[in-house]
């Protein structure tokens, strides 16, 4: 293969490397947020009393639940937010070492198609 046909070919897989990782990073950003403001749940039902009443939306409507079912699914969303970031955090950190090796890739066949271009051909 031709030194400029790898050169694009590895430029195409580095462009859609960085998009994958764009798609993670939106991914991790989601989840952060998703895990703030369970948190901020997991706080309030903290200062809850027995006596209160606690609502979960079903569709258009409040129905009322029981609190300590309420703070189990709280927990385990915890637990499913936590789990799915440690995930979200392995394939960006895999994406940004892909994304290096096709970077010193790139250089060295622009660096080989540079010294190519300035040998004269005899």
């Amino acid at each position: 293969m031709s030194l400029e046909l790898r050169f694009q070919s590895a430029s195409t897989d580095y462009q859609k490397i960085q998009t994958e990782l764009a798609s993670f990073v939106d991914s991790r950003t989601r989840l952060d947020a998703q895990l703030s403001e369970n948190e901020m749940v997991k706080k309030e039902f903290a200062q809850l009393t027995p006596s209160n009443t606690v609502y979960k939306l079903v569709g258009p409507v409040l129905v009322p639940q029981e609190q300590d079912e309420a703070k189990a699914n709280v927990e385990t969303r915890l637990e499913f937010i936590k789990s799915e970031m440690k995930r979200v955090d392995a394939q960006i950190k895999d994406g940004e070492d892909r994304s290096e090796k096709r970077k010193n890739e790139l250089v060295e066949i622009q660096t080989k198609l540079q010294q190519a271009q300035s040998t004269p051909n005899a």
